[in-house]
């Protein structure tokens, strides 16, 4: 048995090309990270604000009700200051902040929720970051635009050769989609003033990449 040749034959000769596909649409999702923060000399009057403010926070993203996919504690920290100079460990206040990480399906809450949240005592609210959902079809209409653009480059080299395509041998999808909300924008809010109106946020557009290699069998050509 005769193992093909990887570069093909006279006989079968092989055609390689890639094909590409830039598409541009709204975002699905928006991320905001909320950090609270606390800060006092008596440790256990330190936990109580940090507390108070978390369940502040937590009542605020809560009463969006459906429009809030996914909330989540993440990192929590409580770290004694020392002071700088002087013999001996002492404390001179006492530090406590913890973080909250919320995704928005629907944008008309956002902002404000982002204005009401910048409003609490010591918190700092990052963000948005604007994605697309893993499974938005907008995926799918990427690697299928990049797939016919391979077909439609190969034919076009075909056809310059004066022959035709005979079988395709390979396809290999060689865009690796980004993490969900790895290339969005960031930008902080400061304490809002009082009353202040929702902030007026734009949806950042989402740019979608698919490429794929193909390779491709063609009839001989007459050179």
């Amino acid at each position: 048995m005769t193992t093909p040749h990887p570069y093909g034959t006279p006989g079968a000769p092989h055609l390689a090309v890639r094909g590409e596909a830039h598409l541009e649409t709204a975002p699905d999702l928006v991320r905001i990270a909320v950090t609270l923060t606390a800060r006092g000399r008596d440790r256990r009057a330190t936990l109580d604000d940090l507390t108070r403010r978390n369940t502040a926070a937590l009542d605020l993203l809560k009463s969006c009700g459906d429009a809030v996919e996914h909330l989540e504690t993440g990192a929590l920290t409580v770290t004694p200051e020392l002071t700088a100079h002087g013999r001996g460990e002492r404390v001179r206040a006492h530090r406590g902040t913890v973080r909250l990480t919320a995704d928005l399906g629907d944008f008309t809450a956002l902002g404000a929720l982002v204005t009401r949240l910048a409003d609490l005592d010591l918190t700092r609210v990052d963000g948005p970051w604007w994605t697309l959902r893993p499974d938005s079809p907008a995926h799918r209409e990427a690697r299928q635009q990049a797939v016919r653009d391979a077909v439609r480059r190969a034919r076009e080299y075909a056809e310059a050769l004066g022959t035709t395509l005979a079988a395709l041998i390979e396809l290999t999808d060689t865009r690796t989609e980004p993490e969900p909300f790895a290339r969005s924008r960031s930008m902080a809010f400061a304490a809002a003033t009082e009353d202040a109106p929702p902030l007026d946020l734009e949806p950042q557009r989402q740019h979608v990449h698919a490429e794929v290699n193909a390779r491709f069998t063609l009839q001989p050509p007459r050179l």
